[in-house]
């Protein structure tokens, strides 16, 4: 017996859109005690941050670290919280790197969500909302400048998890970390540049404070210490400084472990004593400023350096919502568009 078919109509899919999707680290809904202990309990839980067993590391947690250092952290949140937008600095100006790289992109019908990794507005809820939108592609964007386990990994960790409830998932692209890239370094030039124009005094040097990590991270294959170093050394060669007036630190250390050295707190300290009397500190580790740029450098490490005998002590502000840190975010996301040009 014969069989004739007859050609199918194929429906062509109507063409689907790209979202670009900005993750960050979190903060805290307010200064409150419970919701500080409720965005630390989810922040230490995570196994990319803190490496130790959770048989042992939990009962440490659950105990004398979730029962005080909520009133600590909230004073410290209090002292740099933005009353006006009733949000933390981090997360104020990554509301705002969003809206302006919406702003670059609306042209190109783009959309532009952000999400947390602790905290609101939670990865899934960024996400749920570029779907929402029509996106069956997604470029992520951790604003990592320099790649960490415990922040960029975890970062795209918990988007995948978001992605393994749907069903239908979209593409993902992941960009990688950016800690040389020239928009990077320009930005960065510029901030320096004009903090320093704005200044009353000439600082006689400018310290670069970095996010430390634990040294077993770094000899377990974390490559954030070599990138730490690339981004300072194309930044010492953009403002045309000598290692001596631009000299690498890392900060936040906590807990008994050896981190990667030097260590910033007891580095600045020692400054005076040399006679170095008048620095400017910058933190080209993050994006946006918050807690570890405006409280532990921009007030904890001034009162220490003061203290040691510090004359003028200035902080360059993170890159923030700057047309620099745009400028960067739309080339991040105009070169990772090219990958979906196949679809």
């Amino acid at each position: 017996m014969a069989f004739t078919f007859k050609t199918p109509s194929v429906a062509v899919p109507s063409k689907g859109r790209t979202g670009i999707l900005l993750l960050n680290l979190g903060t805290p809904d307010d200064t409150g005690y419970f919701a500080v202990r409720r965005y630390l309990k989810e922040f230490l839980s995570d196994q990319r941050v803190i490496e130790s067993p959770p048989l042992i590391w939990q009962p440490i947690l659950q105990g004398i670290i979730l029962t005080k250092r909520p009133f600590a952290s909230g004073a410290n949140y209090a002292r740099i919280w933005d009353r006006e937008e009733n949000a933390s600095p981090l997360r104020v100006f990554t509301r705002r790197q969003a809206e302006k790289l919406s702003a670059r992109l609306e042209k190109d019908g783009i959309p532009v969500a952000w999400g947390m990794r602790y905290g609101q507005p939670s990865v899934k809820d960024a996400l749920t909302s570029l779907m929402d939108q029509g996106c069956d592609r997604i470029i992520s964007i951790p604003l990592y400048p320099q790649y960490a386990a415990a922040t960029t990994a975890t970062a795209n960790d918990q988007l995948f998890r978001a992605l393994m409830r749907l069903r239908r998932q979209p593409a993902v692209l992941t960009m990688p970390s950016f800690p040389d890239h020239p928009l990077f370094i320009k930005a960065l030039q510029t901030s320096v540049r004009e903090t320093l124009e704005s200044l009353p005094f000439k600082p006689q040097q400018i310290v670069a404070s970095f996010h430390g990590l634990p040294k077993t991270c770094i000899d377990k294959g974390d490559s954030y210490r070599d990138e730490c170093v690339r981004t300072i050394v194309a930044l010492r060669q953009a403002l045309d400084l000598r290692e001596e007036q631009m000299p690498l630190t890392f900060q936040s250390r906590f807990g008994p472990l050896e981190w990667i050295q030097p260590y910033t707190a007891p580095f600045v300290s020692a400054l005076p004593a040399q006679g170095i009397t008048k620095i400017a500190v910058i933190m080209p580790g993050f994006m946006t400023d918050c807690i570890e740029t405006l409280d532990e450098i921009g007030n904890e490490l001034r009162e220490e350096f003061m203290a040691a005998g510090g004359e003028e002590f200035a902080i360059v502000p993170c890159l923030n919502d700057s047309e620099g840190a745009i400028d960067l975010l739309e080339e991040l996301s105009r070169s990772a568009l090219k990958g979906f040009q196949f679809s």
